[in-house]
């Protein structure tokens, strides 16, 4: 689909950062309250989903993606926004056992009940796996770090502390509908620590981070991710952002770290995805809503990005539905 570059469609809320996170949503969510008995590791394999954990009552430890012990306390919350590879253990040393040889008992929708019926010291843990509607490889996600720890960002983020608070109550209290409302308490925590970390994180001077916290860029970067199958020209962004076609680039590149005509094709390529494999679209009907002319170019542009043609995850798609 084309659009006049003359004529914006876009309806912004001015904070390039509100912008961009409005296009990182949750599409499901599956959580699971793990009563554990001492000694206990449990392994969770990388997946394609993050991960999210809260840790209820007494504390524990990380094997962390970086391969690193971490010690957890009481209240810790962590999100691993990819879903590496790592290891909960009640202590370091103790042999690791996959999550899915655990007993899970469905409690209600999306929400189990996990146990490993040991005797010893009871950890309570509340894990999940978060759907978002973009994949770790997307430009949204992969600027991440491979773990977010809640209280390495409470010093500038507040309302993180009650978030938790109001979980450990939950915890706690052990109320008919705590395993809803701590799900959705720790929907609503996954999103504060994103916000705070883009707002308070790392200082890299390049990538996403530094792009969404310049109002020049962020802004450009915003209306990109907001409407991914618009037709974006150089010359159109370098009109948003109020910049001849030359400074513009040259600034996009510096603070992004690519040119911005490879940051939309990518974006792009990754919304096509998700198309495909989420709504089952045909290749021919994504090409067409991008404003390809044809399947072929755009099946060429997809597979330069993605490393494989679209009717690969079409077809995937398909056999997962079938």
């Amino acid at each position: 689909m084309n659009y006049n570059s003359s004529k914006s469609v876009l309806e912004t809320s001015g904070d390039p950062l509100t912008d961009m996170l409005r296009g990182l949503r949750l599409d499901g969510v599956d959580y699971g309250r793990c009563v554990l008995g001492e000694p206990w590791a449990v392994s969770f394999p990388a997946q394609k989903a993050a991960r999210f954990h809260f840790i209820g009552q007494q504390g524990c430890w990380l094997f962390s993606p970086a391969k690193e012990w971490i010690e957890l306390s009481l209240g810790d919350a962590l999100l691993i926004p990819r879903g590496d590879e790592h290891v909960l253990a009640s202590a370091p040393g103790v042999p690791p056992v996959p999550i899915g040889r655990y007993t899970i008992e469905p409690v209600c929708e999306n929400i189990y009940d996990v146990s490993n019926g040991c005797d010893g010291c009871k950890t309570l843990l509340f894990c999940g796996s978060m759907h978002f509607n973009l994949d770790g490889s997307h430009p949204l996600l992969e600027m991440m770090p491979d773990l977010m720890q809640a209280h390495k960002l409470m010093a500038n983020a507040p309302g993180i502390q009650h978030l938790l608070d109001a979980m450990a109550g939950e915890v706690a209290m052990d109320r008919v509908g705590s395993g809803g409302i701590l799900a959705r308490l720790a929907d609503v925590l996954a999103a504060t620590i994103i916000r705070s970390w883009v707002e308070n994180g790392c200082g890299d001077a390049t990538g996403w981070i530094a792009a969404v916290r310049n109002p020049d860029v962020g802004k450009v970067l915003a209306a990109i991710h907001l409407q991914p199958e618009r037709d974006w020209t150089v010359e159109a962004l370098a009109r948003m952002m109020g910049a001849s076609r030359s400074a513009f680039a040259q600034r996009f590149a510096a603070v992004v770290g690519e040119t911005p005509a490879k940051y939309v094709l990518r974006v792009r390529m990754h919304q096509a995805r998700q198309w495909l494999t989420r709504d089952g679209t045909r290749v021919s009907v994504t090409a067409s809503r991008l404003g390809y002319d044809s399947e072929a170019s755009f099946s060429r542009a997809f597979k330069r990005v993605m490393g494989v043609a679209p009717s690969h995850f079409r077809n995937a798609s398909g056999d997962e539905q079938s």
